[in-house]
């Protein structure tokens, strides 16, 4: 160790040495005048600098200390919808600052999960020292001027920003990496506006073992080339406090930010939520109509063609009658993007038409603030092969293609229609609003529910008038009154809030989610996806009706002249499968129980569970679906599809999987819609409640009982033994099917035990009935004997008969993550 005389004079040493260093250093520095001479200057938010001989981009920081917002997106795309890798896919926003400290910038990002909202500095630091922080880059000062420092971004900038490596891993495409040889800047894309600088790069990928999916849309899939954007935008000035940020109420369905306030008095909730919102200001706030300060503008891609684009601009203005509503005037408006415009300038709320190779999700995002909740940019993308899935619903339908006109005007207007409500559906994700799957059940009050269309049968025909909502609904206008409203200072903000919370609840519309609604499993019996009416019960035997007629009627006249005759089935399977989404309803009403997001003393029914009859109906509608009369294709559609033409190979998101290779499996399609009832019915969680919920109400029917009357009505059905007819062998398919659920339940360790002990009691069950029906050549129940014995000795080890499962249905499956996107197939 040092003597304190010998530290000292080491110390005074070190001390000159950065000294000098510091002078020599701020010596040897140019300024940035002359370090950018002949450079190509771009002047704005960020000013930056165009290096064209080393192909690099200086960026000019005169801003430290003060935070702007920092988001990656994708320019242009890969074409895959199961990739996800989307023409104008938003990433993560971060809140940054540029800090310098010597001849270093960092980027940082600073903690805004955990804040002290508090006036007292000590307290701020005290929870900002307590979390960590990101620093995104490190930056070398390269020249100075007046106070500005001059870094080379361009390292910065070629990234894979977007986790484009990560998501073609995800879905196991191959194994890929960044290839710096092979990125470079795309300078007609880099540009500095007032308020927001842009930069885009290309980014090329290099990697191996691709998939098919990534086969299917990259020429040569060992190098995956695609357009990375980079925005910079300037952050609204918080202490002007002319965004108030507005508190989440459960009750009204709304996205936004959540963070901890340290500063919060203990008796009080430290998780502070607030919603997100445009910022939307009245020019008279004691006015009831009046116009705004400055109207939200959403502008329409030009690429979409006619008549989708006027339809697609038409659906989105519908919520101007939801600001209407809440007292404004002309202050939500659609209008077609200007052809001088850039679509990743942060001014221009965006309508994107985006086209993949095959159909898929549609969604709505939001560039917002993540300090206050603001949205800054509302960003739709629409996939393009969307529109053709609903042509072909109603092709199904209406289709007589006496020529290959005919009917094309009919069925052209309902798939207009579905669109209307499509880009309704995904603006109002940008406006704020999370889905509402129990909307269905009010008279459609909600574009933010996923719509089944809704089929009429009257005279003899099929008429699809009133597929979708002509408009945006009673509870979308409830919706943006509450949060958009804006209220005069001379009134308490909370109480009228609560008033038209009140209001919303006494007209019957309410609010439930994808929590309530995407999970098989869960609970309440009215929120849906892709369903119609009141009661999932009564429309799912409306359905199964329409579902019989369409069959009945199903002909070659499906589909033009031109068309080959085995390409019928892409018009089959929608029709076949019509009931699905109604079957998944009719389900959740076993065993199931209402519920609200309710407040303590606010009246709602906090949780309910249905009515034994109801249950029991529900159950009775869900068994007559796995009858072999419903599920047996008709013969004369069966005499009509032959193997695929030569270059028409079948789409398996479009076609039902098969066991008989290239002919048309006349059981394949029973086999996945009967799958799809016994998926539902035996549902672990709902098993589970079946079990307890005698607990709660004691004439509630029990998983027990449940299952002995599907061994009845599945099992003991002496005719499907030794028969060989098309109803014997789906009778057959559907049993051997239901003991496969049973024994999955049996061997399930995860699900209540008194729901294993039921399935092993009627799987001993199934076994004690076969055993007396061993007829002469009884196949089957050898085979079934065998299975149970095979089980017995080692569960794990019984191979289930691996079920054909259906094609697609959604879009007509989606995804959603509320804070990035939310999405609608």
């Amino acid at each position: 160790m040092f003597a304190p005389q010998k530290m000292k004079k080491h110390f005074i040493k070190t001390l000159i040495f950065l000294t000098i260093s510091s002078l020599a250093f701020s010596q040897e520095l140019k300024t940035i005048e002359a370090f950018t001479a002949g450079m190509e200057k771009k002047e704005g938010f960020l000013t930056f600098y165009w290096n064209a001989k080393e192909n690099k981009i200086w960026l000019e920081i005169d801003k430290f200390d003060t935070e702007l917002l920092y988001y990656p997106s994708l320019a242009q795309g890969i074409g895959s919808n199961d990739i996800g890798l989307d023409r104008g896919r938003l990433g993560q926003e971060h809140v940054v600052k540029f800090q310098r400290t010597g001849n270093k910038v960092l980027m940082i990002e600073p903690n805004y999960a955990y804040r002290a909202i508090s006036n007292d500095p000590l307290e701020r630091r005290a929870v900002e020292e307590s979390f960590a922080k990101s620093v995104h880059f490190g930056f070398e000062v390269k020249a100075e001027s007046n106070g500005k420092v001059l870094v080379d971004l361009t390292p910065f900038l070629l990234q894979d920003a977007v986790g484009a490596v990560q998501d073609i891993a995800r879905t196991r495409q191959g194994t890929y990496r960044f290839d710096a040889s092979r990125s470079t800047v795309y300078l007609p894309h880099c540009k500095s506006f007032p308020k927001n600088t842009e930069f885009e790069m290309t980014i090329t990928l290099m990697g191996e073992n691709a998939g098919q999916y990534l086969r299917e849309v990259v020429p040569t899939p060992a190098i995956v080339t695609m357009n990375q954007h980079h925005s910079f935008v300037e952050l609204p000035d918080l202490s002007k406090n002319e965004f108030k940020a507005r508190e989440y109420d459960p009750r009204i369905g709304y996205g936004g930010i959540e963070y901890f306030d340290y500063a919060t008095p203990v008796s009080e909730p430290i998780m502070k939520r607030y919603i997100s919102r445009h910022r939307l200001q009245k020019k008279d706030p004691t006015s009831m109509i009046s116009e705004a300060v400055k109207p939200i503008i959403y502008y329409m891609d030009p690429g979409a063609p006619e008549p989708i684009r006027s339809a697609l601009m038409e659906g989105a203005a519908w919520w101007n009658q939801a600001y209407e509503a809440a007292g404004y005037k002309d202050a939500f408006q659609v209008k077609l993007l200007p052809a001088d415009a850039d679509p990743m300038d942060i001014r221009y709320n965006l309508i994107q038409w985006v086209h993949r190779s095959t159909r898929g999700w549609s969604y709505g995002a939001s560039i917002i603030d993540p300090r206050t909740g603001e949205i800054l940019k509302g960003k739709v993308t629409l996939g393009s092969l969307r529109v053709r899935q609903d042509f072909l619903i109603a092709q199904g339908f209406l289709g007589n293609y006496e020529t290959d006109s005919s009917k094309v005007k009919e069925i052209m207007q309902m798939s207009l229609d579905r669109l209307k409500q499509l880009a309704a559906h995904e603006v109002g994700h940008t406006l704020g609003l999370p889905h509402n799957y129990i909307s269905s059940t009010a008279g459609r009050a909600s574009v933010m529910d996923y719509p089944h269309p809704l089929v009429d049968y009257a005279n003899g025909k099929f008429d699809l008038s009133r597929a979708y909502s002509m408009g945006i609904g009673d509870y979308d206008k409830a919706s943006i009154i509450w949060g958009y409203q804006d209220f005069p200072t001379t009134v308490n903000e909370k109480v009228e809030l609560e008033k038209i919370v009140q209001n919303t609840l006494r007209k019957g519309l309410r609010f439930l989610t994808d929590q309530d609604a995407r999970p098989e499993g869960s609970v309440s019996p009215t929120t849906h996806l892709w369903d119609n009416g009141a009661d999932a019960i009564t429309e799912l035997k409306r359905v199964m009706e329409l579902r019989r007629i369409a069959l009945q009627n199903f002909n070659e006249k499906k589909i033009t002249k031109s068309t080959p005759m085995a390409n019928l089935e892409e018009v089959l399977v929608p029709m076949y499968m019509f009931h699905r989404f109604q079957v998944e309803a009719a389900s959740k009403v076993l065993g199931g129980a209402d519920y609200n997001f309710a407040l303590r003393g606010d009246g709602q029914v906090v949780y309910e569970p249905v009515p034994a009859a109801k249950q029991l109906a529900a159950f009775n509608a869900l068994m007559s679906t796995l009858t072999p009369q419903f599920l047996a294709v008709p013969e004369h559609i069966l005499k009509m599809i032959p193997p695929r033409a030569f270059r028409y190979d079948a789409n398996p998101r479009e076609t039902f999987k098969r066991h008989t290779g290239l002919a048309f499996d006349p059981l394949a399609p029973a086999e996945a819609a009967a799958g799809l009832t016994l998926r539902m019915i035996l549902n672990p969680e709902r098993c589970s409640r079946l079990v307890s919920q005698r607990v709660l109400k004691a004439d509630l029917p029990t998983f027990s009982e449940i299952t002995k009357e599907m061994n009845k009505k599945l099992w003991k059905k002496p005719e499907m033994v030794d028969n060989m007819s098309y109803y014997a062998q789906i009778d057959r398919m559907v049993a051997t099917q239901y003991l496969d659920h049973l024994m999955k339940l049996a061997n399930n360790k995860e699900t209540a035990s008194e729901v294993r002990m039921n399935a092993y009691a009627a799987i001993d069950d199934i076994k004690t009935w076969v055993s007396g029906k061993m007829f002469d050549g009884g196949g089957f129940a050898r085979l079934t004997l065998l299975k149970i014995k095979q089980f017995e000795e080692n569960p794990e080890a019984v191979i289930s008969s691996n079920a054909l499962t259906p094609p697609d249905g959604q879009p007509i499956e989606s995804g959603y993550d509320w804070l990035g996107t939310e999405c609608e197939w």
